[in-house]
């Protein structure tokens, strides 16, 4: 079974791998080498990737999750969501003010800085939402909705994925400067 975190990023990704990784498994993260033989669409260099780890999450993964469903059945998926699509956004816009301009956004996203792209990063987030709720409609138990903002956290992951829920505190990996 592969543990696939299909949210965009600012979601909570980075808690999920943390998360994840409690758990002792096998896991990767934001991947440039991935994100770019996204790019290349060498899909089948992608699930041979996908072989070699047990979870995901960020940058390329969200973005192939129909065909690691489709060559890994079973696999579980977990939906990160951020409380509204404007806490989304606003979290974005800091990211980018401390990251600057990135291939991945622009590729992604359209633009390398959100910044004056509201509109359109909005819609591309709920879209993405809508698209992964409607790829699993038949399949509730396939996939987990969570937004750590609205008290999502241990309980309901280790639920989900059939393991033990942990004592420690839940955390909060990536938190944006104040």
């Amino acid at each position: 079974m592969k543990i696939v975190g299909i949210g965009l990023n600012k979601t909570g990704t980075t808690t999920l791998g943390v998360c994840l990784r409690y758990w002792g498994l096998n896991h990767i993260s934001f991947s440039a080498k991935g994100f770019d033989v996204w790019r290349e669409r060498d899909i089948d260099r992608l699930m041979r990737w996908v072989g070699m780890f047990d979870s995901f999450e960020d940058w390329p993964w969200p973005l192939i999750y129909p065909q690691i469903d489709q060559a890994f059945p079973g696999s579980k998926f977990i939906l990160t969501r951020r409380a509204d699509p404007q806490v989304w956004y606003a979290s974005l816009c800091k990211h980018a003010l401390r990251t600057g301009p990135t291939r991945f956004r622009a590729e992604i996203y359209g633009h390398a800085m959100p910044q004056d792209h509201q509109a359109e990063h909005i819609a591309l987030y709920e879209d993405h939402l809508l698209a992964v709720r409607r790829y699993f409609k038949d399949r509730p138990q396939d996939l987990l909705e969570v937004c750590w903002e609205e008290g999502d956290g241990w309980q309901k992951l280790s639920s989900f994925l059939g393991f033990d829920c942990p004592t420690v505190p839940f955390p909060h990996a990536n938190k944006s400067p104040t």
